[in-house]
């Protein structure tokens, strides 16, 4: 199964633009959050999405939430917005949960959640699936541009507990188009240039 990986487009029409014409190449396309700025612009981005017929599986970012997301692909059929649930596409299955874990410094207006609120969220996750989120794991692909380590501890646990076959993150601009293993498992921080993935 040929995976096409990308997270924080933030409203970027070119990179937008760049993945729907690559999208007929591909068997699954996986967006991890961010195609938005601060709440705004979500419909107007997504509409470039809108003609994509390659099943694609989403997670909002911090800066939509599931429910603005979902409503912004209800014209989109190939679209299916996953936030604790999952999804199976060709007998593989596809596990998501969105927002920023743990939560972000930016205010009332991101869409967070704490490790713990994220924990109940992942409970579900089943083992070998692809996991989808928006934030990274701690310690694997989440450092940001100022050298630290930011990603989520629930997260992390869960990839330990459940083995998935893939994560797919985001979220840390500063890690963004790199991958790593945790486990044994792939994680990606997909970028919004797109990473192309075997699966």
């Amino acid at each position: 199964m040929k995976l096409l990986l990308f997270s924080d487009l933030h409203n970027d029409r070119d990179a937008m633009r760049s993945i729907a014409k690559r999208a007929a190449r591909f068997d699954v396309l996986v967006g991890a959050g961010d195609f938005c700025n601060a709440r705004r612009g979500l419909s107007e981005s997504l509409a470039t999405f809108t003609g994509i017929t390659t099943p694609t599986v989403l997670v909002a970012g911090n800066n939509e939430t599931t429910d603005e997301l979902r409503a912004a692909c209800a014209s989109w059929p190939a679209a299916r917005v996953l936030h604790g649930t999952s999804s199976e596409i060709d007998g593989v299955t596809f596990f998501g949960v969105g927002g920023g874990i743990p939560v972000t410094p930016f205010g009332p207006w991101s869409y967070d959640f704490s490790d713990a609120d994220a924990e109940a969220l992942l409970a579900p996750c089943p083992t070998g699936c692809v996991l989808v989120v928006h934030s990274p794991p701690k310690g694997c692909v989440d450092v940001s541009s100022r050298g630290a380590s930011i990603g989520s501890e629930a997260i992390r646990a869960c990839i330990e507990r459940v083995r998935p076959r893939l994560v797919v993150c985001g979220h840390v601009h500063g890690s963004g188009g790199t991958a790593g293993e945790l486990f044994g498992v792939p994680v990606v921080n997909a970028g919004p240039a797109g990473v192309e993935w075997e699966l």
